[in-house]
């Protein structure tokens, strides 16, 4: 996994020297310069990682054991799955209500909550989210077909 996150570093740092990655008199870093500091600092960590492991210094790095077990597989499959469904969901119906059709699975069937508590951050979530970017940052969030739903709150909204 290190080595992984060693190449995807190495590529966001390419990625990011495209930019300015220097300090921009007057304004501050560069719009490059955070990602690529950002990804050197996590390319260091993952040498430092491959170094202790190669060194066997760690009881992690001694064990002889399968990295993930298949119910681990499993898991991460039906998470990344949902994911992709709630990317998908979010070109057709929009962000909320993909957000609140990702949640409601992942709290109910794969989290195995009680109702009350799935339903509660089910509509919570959504509306903390739709509160903070559209009404307190400004920043609408994709809402697809969805979009004439909300028309009643903007109306609420911006009437102060």
């Amino acid at each position: 996994m290190a080595i992984l996150l060693a190449l995807m570093s190495i590529g966001l740092m390419s990625k990011s020297a495209e930019l300015r990655i220097d300090w921009v008199p007057g304004r501050g870093p560069g719009s490059g310069a955070w990602p690529f500091w950002l990804s050197t600092g996590m390319l260091l960590c993952c040498i430092w990682t491959i170094v202790r492991w190669f060194r066997g210094v760690t009881p992690e790095s001694r064990n002889t054991d399968l990295y993930m077990s298949r119910d681990t597989v499993m898991i991460v499959g039906v998470s990344a799955g949902a994911i992709l469904g709630l990317l998908l969901l979010t070109h057709v119906v929009g962000l909320y209500v993909s957000l609140f059709l990702f949640l409601l699975f992942y709290l109910k069937f794969v989290g195995r909550h009680k109702w009350g508590i799935t339903i509660a951050l089910t509509i919570g979530i959504p509306v903390f989210i739709f509160c903070l970017f559209e009404w307190a940052l400004k920043i609408p969030l994709p809402k697809a077909i969805t979009e004439e739903w909300f028309y009643p709150i903007y109306d609420l909204m911006y009437s102060f």
